[in-house]
């Protein structure tokens, strides 16, 4: 029988103590945690030395990168009003997770995404919980333990690589976190690599078109520069899904012709 936790590149889990909600308004009219941005994301990267990772971008392709939301945002992710704010059971459904699948959830925070994915993949399946944060997968081994499931492995990502394995992926969900890639050639080269060839990486992201989102500009984006991101790294978009109250959620699959290099 697989062990309960694989942990790959990870300490052991230490229990935390818990967090006040840090969720509220920053500006007028936009939601999103208080104090949490990681200063130093490199630093947090798997052990990884800063000094051996290149120099993160500031932006890229025409779009400023948010910076990363730090551990200390944690309850915000799984705050009360974000099924109603959010339709995260739609985005879940439209994933179409069938059982048995080996699906990454990349940023996975505290796993409010992540446990669900488990129950979707069931028993046969596998869910690989991906973050550069220890904190907040430490936050996550504690709401896994406590729901019981065996088919999570938690994984420290460096902010160039998220230590996924190659062509064994049926899905990797981003939920609100691509955005705040400092190093994103890095990484979606790395997501196609680790995507079987039917394999699908689905991106949730706040519609950057939409002025009544509540959501800080910084942490939106656009179709448009979505499509100019994803394609010049060798995906192409293989479907849509426009009904989320907030956000984007497009598919996409890796090209048919490799990107330059």
């Amino acid at each position: 029988m697989r062990p309960r936790w694989r942990l790959r590149l990870y300490p052991t889990a230490r229990q935390l103590s818990a967090f006040a909600l840090l969720a509220g308004v920053l500006s007028a009219g936009s939601w999103a945690p208080s104090g949490c941005s990681a200063e130093e994301p490199d630093a947090q990267a798997g052990g990884t030395a800063a000094a051996e990772l290149p120099p993160p971008l500031s932006e890229y392709l025409g779009r400023e990168i948010a910076p990363t939301m730090g551990y200390q945002g944690a309850p915000w992710l799984i705050r009360a009003t974000r099924e109603k704010e959010e339709s995260c059971d739609e985005l879940l459904a439209a994933l179409d997770i069938e059982p048995g699948q080996v699906v990454c959830d990349l940023g996975c925070g505290n796993g409010f995404y992540t446990l669900q994915l488990a129950e979707l993949v069931g028993s046969e399946g596998r869910v690989l919980a991906v973050d550069i944060q220890p904190e907040m997968l430490s936050l996550l081994d504690a709401r896994a333990k406590e729901a019981d499931f065996e088919n999570i492995e938690p994984m420290l990502s460096t902010v160039i690589d998220p230590q996924l394995p190659a062509g064994e992926l049926d899905l990797v969900l981003l939920v609100d976190v691509y955005h705040e890639f400092s190093h994103p050639v890095h990484m979606l080269r790395a997501l196609r690599e680790s995507l079987k060839p039917e394999g699908r990486i689905a991106l949730a992201e706040f519609r950057l078109e939409d002025p009544t989102v509540p959501i800080k500009r910084l942490h939106k984006m656009s179709k448009e520069q979505i499509l100019k991101e994803y394609t010049a790294n060798g995906l192409e978009l293989a479907a849509e899904y426009d009904e989320l109250p907030w956000q984007h959620l497009m598919f996409f699959t890796r090209a048919k012709e490799p990107p330059d290099p």
